[in-house]
């Protein structure tokens, strides 16, 4: 509190009253910390964790589509699939030509059933990298599922 003078007034004991410091609303660190430490969390099969991390690292840095990626990353392997599904679209929806992005879009759609969507960006992904092979078995296997369903 201060006086009129703008100097900080007395309390009553006669010390001065400390203005408190604001709260961390994150964890410890900044946001390539944040990014390190989920991608390490995920390496290490804790993808809860590496989830709330990484959305911290997102909200800091939202126009970040590696940021994203490792957040959908996390949130396809937690199950959070809806979830992926939105941070791999809101990368193809800024970056059509990210492969990873297309596949992990692709697997996303596949596992909350919509097929169709899942063939799409896999076979956008495998057209895009024809050279990675799970590329292509993932958009076969969604073939398969869409011909049966």
């Amino acid at each position: 509190m201060a006086d009129e003078t703008g100097r900080p007034a007395e309390t009553p004991d006669g010390g001065h009253t400390v203005q408190p410091e604001p709260a961390r609303t994150g964890p410890a660190g900044e946001v390539y910390d944040w990014y390190t430490r989920g991608m390490a969390l995920l390496g290490h099969g804790n993808a809860n964790a590496a989830v709330q991390l990484l959305a911290h690292a997102v909200a800091a840095e939202p126009a970040s589509p590696s940021v994203r990626e490792a957040l959908g990353r996390a949130q396809f392997t937690a199950g959070q699939y809806l979830a992926a599904r939105e941070t791999f679209a809101w990368i193809v929806d800024r970056h059509p030509t990210d492969d990873y992005a297309q596949f992990g879009l692709g697997l996303s759609a596949r596992k909350i059933g919509d097929l169709r969507a899942a063939v799409e960006h896999l076979a956008l992904a495998v057209a895009m990298r024809p050279d990675i092979r799970h590329y292509g078995v993932a958009l076969r296997g969604a073939r398969a599922a869409l011909a049966r369903a």
